[in-house]
């Protein structure tokens, strides 16, 4: 049976635990409450839950929980190099930060940048932050773009995808830790099934279809 959490919390989750059950035995129980309450928050945060993928063949589903911040048409002018339209989804501290593939296809390229950490609502965020960008050719040879962009809290960007990696719609890709938010490029001529201000769930919520 599946323990529904990402594994990279287990460090953390561990060490809380520990921690607790040590300020416990010495003496410090209302210190020890607060860092039992700060336990169960890192538990939440890692949470993995299941998703129900859509069966739908051209559906292109939202790579990450969170709020829908960001739908526009720009140029995107560093992997894709052509008008795309740009999808913005700002994961706050209670979403679950494990992120999921849109779209079936092959990793053409992996584009990590260390940067800043301004907070990731603000617009600067997509170009100044520390950022991991997927290219991806899709199964149906068009390409897209998934960033990973550190927020104002998060300081690690995990991926597990590589260049050359076959990957699968809805599979976990990565994730990022505390706070953050993912920007997605498609192509001009799919047709888009959000709004901002609409709400999403990786794995299950359908951005658009090609």
């Amino acid at each position: 049976m599946r323990i529904p959490l990402a594994r990279e919390g287990y460090p953390f989750i561990l060490a809380s635990i520990f921690g607790t059950i040590i300020l416990f035995l010495a003496g410090f129980k209302s210190v020890s409450y607060l860092s039992g309450g700060l336990t169960i928050f890192i538990v939440s945060f890692f949470r993995d839950p299941e998703r129900d993928i859509p069966s739908e063949t051209d559906a292109i589903i939202s790579p990450a929980d969170g709020r829908i911040i960001i739908v526009d048409r720009v140029f995107e002018d560093r992997f894709m190099k052509q008008d795309a339209i740009k999808i913005s989804i700002f994961m706050n501290v209670f979403n679950v930060h494990v992120n999921r593939v849109p779209a079936s296809g092959k990793v053409s390229g992996v584009f990590y940048n260390p940067g800043k950490f301004f907070s990731a609502d603000k617009d600067k965020a997509s170009l100044e932050n520390e950022q991991n960008a997927l290219l991806i050719e899709a199964d149906n040879s068009k390409r897209f773009v998934v960033n990973q962009i550190a927020g104002l809290i998060a300081r690690r960007i995990v991926c597990y995808a590589k260049e050359g990696d076959k990957i699968e719609r809805g599979k976990r890709f990565g994730m990022i830790r505390f706070g953050s938010r993912i920007d997605v490029y498609l192509p001009v001529d799919c047709r888009i099934n959000v709004k901002a201000g609409d709400k999403v769930k990786a794995g299950s919520s359908i951005l658009a279809y090609w």
